[in-house]
């Protein structure tokens, strides 16, 4: 089987469909064959990234990686049951068509909870979990008590990844790598990222996650989407992309990698 690297938060703009297309692109640039679906059925905002990346490289005459591509369409059924039977076939079909090429595959979950969502963590060899560095979007992972700002107990979200790690255990896999991505982090040292840094690092011992710096708020991750490119795809000999600010933020790309233990990161020539 291929490993199955999961982009899951239940919560919208976190950066999930931004990390994903990186990680593809960084896994096809070193080399490995890779395969990608897109669970959010409605937004579908990693495959449009790819639909981009497909318009460039046919108006600027190039080829760039890419990645396998298999689409997923919700069941029609009237049963809850049925169609939840049903997309879990689908799932099961569409992992195993893609491992018989790919080395990884790499599933972009909504912002919200759904039958593939919920599959998808229950088959992650690693799932990473992007959230802005925000007590906001700590409450996706867990409830703070407002007055001592100390963990009272994990979220809905914690607890379904909770129950997919016991059951990935209960099959005698080898256990998930849970990586909680902090994104947007602030450049100085303010009281709101202190709070949530602490609240973090108590609730990854807890409830066993690796936390992992993430990207930085920067302009250039929103303009890329128009064109479907990467940091990764932008050539270091061009001095108009290569600014100050995008070679920070390549380096994002390569210590992500590198945090992840996956292939190191293969950059445009």
């Amino acid at each position: 089987m291929a490993q199955l690297v999961v982009l899951g938060n239940e919560k919208g703009g976190s950066g999930k469909s931004t990390t994903a297309m990186h990680l593809v692109t960084a896994l096809t640039r070193a080399g490995h064959s890779v395969g990608a679906l897109d669970l959010d059925l409605r937004q579908t905002s990693l495959f449009r990234y790819l639909e981009n990346r497909t318009d460039y490289m046919r108006r600027h005459d190039i080829l760039l990686p890419m990645p396998r591509r298999l689409r997923l369409e919700a069941s029609l059924c009237d049963s809850r049951l049925e169609a939840e039977a049903e997309e879990r076939s689908r799932f099961g079909a569409a992992i195993a068509d893609l491992s018989r090429d790919c080395d990884y595959i790499v599933v972009d979950c909504p912002g919200s909870h759904s039958s593939y969502s919920g599959l998808a963590h229950a088959a992650a060899d690693v799932l990473i979990t992007p959230m802005n560095d925000s007590l906001v979007d700590f409450d996706m992972l867990a409830r703070l008590d407002p007055e001592t700002g100390r963990v009272k107990g994990p979220s809905v979200y914690s607890e379904m990844v909770w129950k997919a790690r016991q059951a990935r255990a209960s099959t005698g896999r080898r256990p998930m790598d849970w990586v909680v991505l902090r994104n947007r982090m602030a450049n100085i040292d303010a009281r709101n990222k202190r709070r949530v840094g602490s609240a973090l690092e108590d609730l990854a011992r807890r409830i066993g996650f690796r936390l992992v710096p993430g990207f930085s708020e920067r302009v250039v991750f929103r303009e890329l989407f128009l064109s479907g490119l990467t940091l990764l795809d932008l050539r270091p000999d061009d001095p108009a992309a290569m600014t100050m600010s995008n070679i920070a933020a390549r380096q994002e790309v390569r210590d992500l990698m590198r945090a992840l233990d996956l292939p190191p990161v293969s950059v445009a020539a």
